[in-house]
């Protein structure tokens, strides 16, 4: 069932990018945050570049985009491993590289209990809606044989407290919808959201909008998202934290009112559809 087709137009003063690329292939955002995107997926880096403080990585991106992360890794962090690998959810987009660089790094790997069974590959999740679209987005996360963590004690739950480990003053929001397990990240000092897959800032459909980042928000991966109902719970939880800066999965960084503004109204699209319980707790860390 194809859903949630309506796109969100964004002027170009939402952009928090602007910089542009720096020399480590990293597009910067805060100084203890940047991203960089994998063709079309975005893997986040927290940490201070310029000292010897932890950092954590947050996704892995899409099979064999390993060498370009690691490359851009040792170049922003001087060669130093991260104190962890956080993951928003299991699939093949956000894991593909999760095995070798946990290995080469000897890091735990942090996710929602719920999708450990996917991270382990114990279990596969459900095939794509065929009739949901989703373009250039959904054929990226087609490796669904993809086991990415051998049982070698790195995966760990998250803390049931809502905190994340070596990321102090952020907390991870369980947002399900896309997948049961799915979690956003939220630092409340900036008001800084990493929604992973809870919402896109790209369109699912255009190559060309997803590898050039068009400015527009719109719905979860529709191939690939399981629960509807929870999807739109979740997404109305992340637009009533009013977030400053923005950075999903796909697509590019956004910050300021008109982001606002149009998060609202994204939100508004599901309520049109769907009939809600009550909404889940943005502080609630607990699934």
């Amino acid at each position: 069932m194809a859903l949630l087709t309506d796109r969100i137009i964004l002027d170009r003063q939402s952009r928090a990018d602007t910089l542009g690329l720096r020399e480590d292939g990293t597009r910067h955002l805060l100084p203890d945050l940047a991203y960089k995107r994998l063709f079309v997926a975005n893997v986040a880096f927290y940490g201070n570049p310029n000292g010897y403080e932890s950092w954590v990585l947050i996704d892995t991106g899409v099979p064999g985009t390993q060498a370009s992360l690691k490359e851009a890794a040792t170049r922003r962090f001087g060669g130093r491993a991260p104190a962890a690998i956080v993951l928003t959810h299991a699939h093949p987009d956000h894991v593909g590289c999760l095995r070798g660089l946990s290995e080469h790094w000897d890091v735990p790997v942090y996710a929602h209990p719920l999708e450990h069974p996917y991270v382990n590959g114990e279990s596969v999740y459900p095939s794509p809606d065929p009739g949901a679209g989703g373009g250039l987005l959904s054929r990226a996360s087609l490796a669904r044989e993809l086991k990415p963590l051998q049982a070698n004690g790195r995966l760990h739950a998250l803390p049931a407290d809502g905190s994340l480990p070596f990321m102090p003053g952020w907390r991870w929001l369980h947002t399900p919808g896309h997948a049961a397990g799915h979690i956003s990240l939220w630092r409340e000092s900036d008001r800084t959201l990493l929604a992973g897959d809870a919402l896109l800032t790209t369109s699912q459909q255009s190559a060309y909008a997803v590898t050039c980042s068009e400015l527009e928000l719109c719905g979860p991966p529709r191939a690939l998202t399981e629960d509807w109902p929870r999807a739109a719970e979740s997404l109305q939880t992340l637009a009533a934290l009013q977030p400053e800066l923005l950075l999903s999965s796909h697509g590019q960084a956004f910050r300021g009112e008109s982001m606002r503004r149009g998060l609202d109204r994204l939100a508004l699209t599901f309520v049109t559809q769907f009939t809600f319980q009550q909404p889940l707790s943005a502080l609630d860390g607990i699934a």
